[in-house]
């Protein structure tokens, strides 16, 4: 409003003259300047600082802890609806088929490998069971660090033995396979593979490091070496894979962010 009278800012106290362009408030009928500093400033002291976004961790081996229950529930149900009368004795007598078994296995294998993962240092952030959008699959533990970013799969293969094995070189092109108590398991690095490349897809920048771990738990490694790598997914002992991402050289990667970014792109499964 244009004041009739003169007056004096409600605010920084500078002198209104009459004529001048103001604001009046009616509930303290005072006047204040129309681009007044202090406003400006009370405003922005005012402003609420947004609120800091909780990420989700997830719950390692949620998912398969789930599949684990399902299919054991179902199978329960087909029995007591097929032998109503001793259907409670077949399965007091009976193991769940190992196909059901699997998944409780690997539900116990993921949680282990999360106590492990829980001492790692401050700097380092830890995601666990999430689902790769799109597909049924999920990825076990992803571990964000200065350093870098790591996709582990956890594995539980009880009293055998992990073991690179190399042909070729010479004559034929080099290939790498994964062998674990002798039989041919290649197809996990695969897995990871395609793990990592959808990490990578979703942080789009060269500059922060990717790798893809596969951790076994449970296997008979040696007492001395034992790690090695195949095609570049590196296959480790939890302790092991422990002292790699601890002592793993910073590459100034913002932990917080990347950790935050993937959550978001893959969410509990």
């Amino acid at each position: 409003m244009r004041l009739r009278y003169a007056g004096t800012c409600r605010l920084c106290a500078a002198p209104l003259a009459a004529g001048a362009d103001a604001i009046y408030e009616r509930e303290s009928k005072t006047v204040r300047c129309t681009e007044c500093p202090e406003a400006t400033a009370t405003a922005t002291e005012l402003e609420p600082e947004p609120e800091p976004v909780e990420i989700e961790v997830g719950v390692a081996g949620a998912s398969a802890r789930r599949e684990h229950e399902r299919r054991r529930a179902r199978r329960e149900d087909r029995i007591r609806t097929d032998h109503p009368r001793i259907g409670g004795l077949i399965l007091a007598m009976t193991d769940d088929p190992q196909s059901t078994r699997a998944w409780e296995s690997g539900a116990v294998g993921e949680e282990r490998l999360a106590q492990w993962l829980s001492a790692l240092p401050d700097t380092t952030r830890v995601l666990h069971d999430r689902r790769i959008p799109r597909t049924k699959a999920n990825i076990d533990h992803i571990v964000v660090s200065p350093a870098g970013v790591w996709v582990i799969d956890a594995k539980r293969y009880r009293d055998k033995r992990p073991s690179l094995q190399v042909e070729g070189g010479i004559i034929r092109p080099r290939t790498e396979s994964l062998r674990v108590g002798g039989r041919d398991r290649t197809h996990l690095v695969r897995g990871v593979e395609s793990q990592v490349a959808r990490v990578v897809a979703v942080l789009d920048d060269p500059a922060i490091p990717v790798g893809g771990v596969l951790c076994f738990l449970d296997a008979d490694w040696p007492l001395i070496g034992g790690s090695f790598a195949v095609d570049g997914i590196d296959v480790v002992w939890p302790r092991r894979l422990v002292k790699m991402l601890t002592t793993a050289e910073p590459r100034g990667v913002d932990a917080a962010a990347v950790h935050a970014r993937i959550a978001r792109e893959f969410p509990p499964a």
